[in-house]
């Protein structure tokens, strides 16, 4: 098949494409057009050029083409509301309208299990409501994933809705370079007892379910949890990173409701002042201090997805990449690449 990823230049575009790639398919990538496209080129992968927020840019991406990956969203880059609702919402709906005119015959579109009520303490199914905190990222993701199910609905568009967990690896700056960055520095805090579960889930096992899902034809229509449903402690994750890292385990502990009041009161200030940088979010807290879990029963049932890669080895495998790039890169390299925010 030819497949188009939006999103291209992104940390999980940057695996799933020579996945796709392996399994005998054709890859194009649609990327902004003042994207640093060499890396990309060398892989054989076709570069489209365009911009979801303009459907006149999308739709030509779209010619030829049997599948698409919608990937591309504003994720980890602070930026106005606004910002965020013109990629992850109406650029959602831009790729979707395109892709019902260019007959495409099978669209993922990748969600986020932080659509769901955070901190339940319980597996979040498919079927729970979608409860966001009002964060721009889930507020808007939900908003583009509940359009998504519209379109599945009322326009025959031939799509899934995957909702992926918090995704780490290999060239991952937003999530394992966060945290490595602090524990490097000797900044590093835990959230309460550190007790809590994380939703953390290895690339490569992300990578595998999207995958079953375009395999699969009785996947149109569905929605899926993409996530490994054995989720490490918020104490057993920084522990293993500092392991491979050798550096010490915080011993500051930040009780969770007086940070959660802290978060809300910089939310308070950063609107005040029109700030879109809060020095800390609710949607963070609550993140990494709330007990979260994701029930990956009916991927399980449906595709035959099991999550392979163990904590201790992903830890390992993006330490190991982590150590050979963070001095020549360093953690401002995620806002230098992803400046734009349509990607992820």
């Amino acid at each position: 098949m030819r497949i188009l990823v939006t999103g291209g230049t992104g940390f999980l575009a940057s695996h799933l494409m020579p996945a796709l790639q392996k399994r005998g398919h054709t890859v194009s990538a649609l990327v902004l057009p003042a994207s640093e496209t060499r890396e990309l080129e060398r892989a054989g992968v076709e570069v489209r050029t365009g911009d979801v927020r303009e459907l006149a840019a999308v739709a030509p991406a779209m010619s030829g083409v049997d599948a698409v990956f919608h990937l591309a969203a504003a994720i980890g880059v602070r930026r106005p509301l606004s910002d965020y609702q013109a990629i992850n919402v109406a650029g959602t709906e831009n790729v979707c309208r395109a892709a019902i005119s260019a007959g495409v015959k099978r669209l993922v579109h990748v969600s986020t299990t932080s659509v769901y009520k955070q901190g339940l303490g319980v597996p979040a199914r498919e079927d729970f409501p979608l409860m966001p905190l009002p964060d721009p990222y889930p507020r808007t993701k939900a908003a583009g994933d509940i359009l998504v199910q519209r379109m599945i609905a009322t326009q025959q568009l031939p799509a899934s809705i995957v909702r992926i967990c918090t995704v780490f690896g290999p060239g991952d700056w937003l999530n394992f370079g966060r945290i490595a960055d602090r524990l490097v520095a000797g900044k590093g805090i835990v959230i309460g007892s550190g007790k809590n579960r994380v939703p953390f889930a290895y690339v490569d096992d992300v990578v595998q379910g999207l995958l079953l899902v375009l395999e699969h034809e009785q996947a149109e229509g569905q929605i899926y949890n993409i996530a490994d449903d054995r989720p490490p402690t918020q104490a057993d994750l920084i522990e293993a990173i500092a392991d491979q890292l050798g550096t010490s385990m915080p011993q500051i502990h930040v009780p969770y409701a007086a940070l959660y009041n802290a978060a809300f009161a910089a939310e308070c200030v950063a609107k005040l002042t029109r700030n879109p940088y809060a020095l800390v979010t609710r949607f963070g807290v609550t993140l990494y201090g709330g007990d979260n879990c994701v029930s990956i029963d009916k991927a399980r049932r449906d595709l035959g997805y099991a999550p392979q890669v163990p904590l201790s080895q992903g830890v390992s495998l993006a330490a190991a990449w982590y150590r050979d790039l963070h001095g020549a890169q360093g953690p401002d390299s995620y806002q230098a690449r992803h400046l734009s925010g349509v990607s992820r």
